[in-house]
């Protein structure tokens, strides 16, 4: 929804006692493999996600529109009912506000990784093989306490390769490019202004750099940094102000806990597994009425390009759903933020299973959660902004438009 469809839900949403969740298995669609010709949701065994097809809606849906790839974080705030062609979150205050790092006006985050080099310089791990938390906290602290013409250089771990660096000071713009090429076997890249008024703010990232290629020479395979999603915290209003909901977000990942922070979520404590975050979802049922849940293995599996493990993944987060669906939630929404084929080994532009379970909803007949099955499924082919109207409906906490 754009700025003036948000107006429009904000007249019409009315509280209700009745309970919204959105699980969000991150990454969800995939591709055929080619021995098959199934996708990962095709080839697994998942009776329990395949019985709440057939008992609710399903379709498919488009995170940014056809054709265009989305990033997690725009991926995420369409399914929240923001349009991420206005409303625009950079990577680096997401994974900031996700670790709890408070930033203050006029900072600019960037979410970094820390990559491996080989002798000539190129990339050879854009992740510097996934080296621990405990390893990128050491490294964060040699980098940590750089300042460069009176711009102080914060450094802070995330989880295991990534980590944040915030430029804090007077005049620092967020209209540079990034230097993180996102391939193997090419040079780190330049910071460059993508306009004049930024130039100096591309200079001091550029000898920030520089210092930690040099600082970091003797530490492979964590020889060199990345940094991208250069952003200043951006106003937006709450799901409560827009929905009126008293929202709540259980994820483990950095990231997606800044994201639910920006549009007004409160986060709460969880462990890693998806058994943790469902028992935190009971725990703490009475309090809220929308809980975002958020599963990250089976994108991690697709990035990886390993078919089987996303297999294996679908099937885990199929034999936990009974903990859910004992709940008994008014509206479940079963939803990705976008599609990880592992045959990619990345983001792809494909459109995202999307399954609607509330005893408002017309069954479709949908046999099986999977691509092929929710291609015809009763919700066709939609943007991923409308999923949430379509939630609140259901939950019967949206009253008529107009006379």
């Amino acid at each position: 929804m754009q700025k003036n469809s948000l107006e429009l839900i904000k007249e019409i949403a009315r509280e209700s006692p009745t309970k919204i969740v959105m699980m969000v298995i991150d990454g969800l669609g995939g591709l055929p493999q080619p021995d098959s010709g199934k996708t990962e949701l095709e080839a697994a065994c998942t009776p329990n996600l395949d019985a709440l097809a057939s008992g609710g809606i399903c379709g498919l849906s488009y995170p940014i529109s056809p054709g265009i790839t989305p990033g997690s974080a725009p991926g995420h705030l369409a399914l929240f009912g923001y349009d991420p062609l206005v409303f625009r979150i950079g990577r680096g205050v997401l994974e900031a506000l996700g670790v709890g790092f408070k930033l203050e006006a006029g900072d600019v985050a960037a979410r970094g990784n820390f990559c491996t080099l080989d002798k000539d310089g190129l990339i050879t791990d854009r992740r510097a093989g996934r080296i621990s938390t405990d390893v990128s906290s050491k490294l964060c602290r040699l980098l940590e306490g750089i300042e460069i013409s009176g711009i102080k250089i914060i450094v802070r771990p995330v989880k295991d390769h990534r980590f944040i660096a915030v430029f804090r000071g007077d005049e620092l713009r967020t209209e540079i490019s990034e230097s993180d090429p996102q391939q193997t076997g090419v040079a780190v890249k330049e910071i460059t202004p993508k306009y004049e008024l930024a130039n100096r703010t591309a200079d001091i990232v550029n000898q920030f750099t520089r210092r930690a290629k040099a600082i970091l020479t003797e530490h492979k395979p964590a020889n060199m940094i990345l940094l991208r999603g250069f952003s200043k915290r951006p106003q937006i209003p709450s799901m409560t102000e827009v929905y009126k909901l008293n929202a709540a977000a259980i994820a483990s990942y950095p990231m997606y806990r800044g994201l639910a922070r920006v549009v007004g979520m409160q986060v709460l404590d969880t462990g890693i597994t998806i058994e943790e975050e469902l028992e935190t979802l009971k725990e703490n049922l009475d309090s809220h009425d929308f809980f975002f849940i958020h599963i990250k293995e089976t994108d991690a599996a697709g990035e990886d390009g390993d078919f089987n493990r996303k297999v294996a993944a679908l099937e885990h987060i199929d034999r936990a759903m009974p903990a859910l669906t004992g709940l008994k939630p008014d509206v479940l929404v079963v939803c990705g933020d976008h599609s990880t084929p592992a045959i990619l080994g990345g983001h792809s532009w494909h459109p995202v299973p999307l399954l609607l379970h509330s005893k408002h909803c017309r069954p479709d007949g949908t046999g099986q959660f999977s691509e092929k099955e929710c291609l015809a499924g009763g919700l066709g082919l939609l943007p991923a902004v409308d999923i949430m109207p379509l939630a609140m409906a259901n939950a019967l906490k949206l009253e008529k438009f107009g006379a």
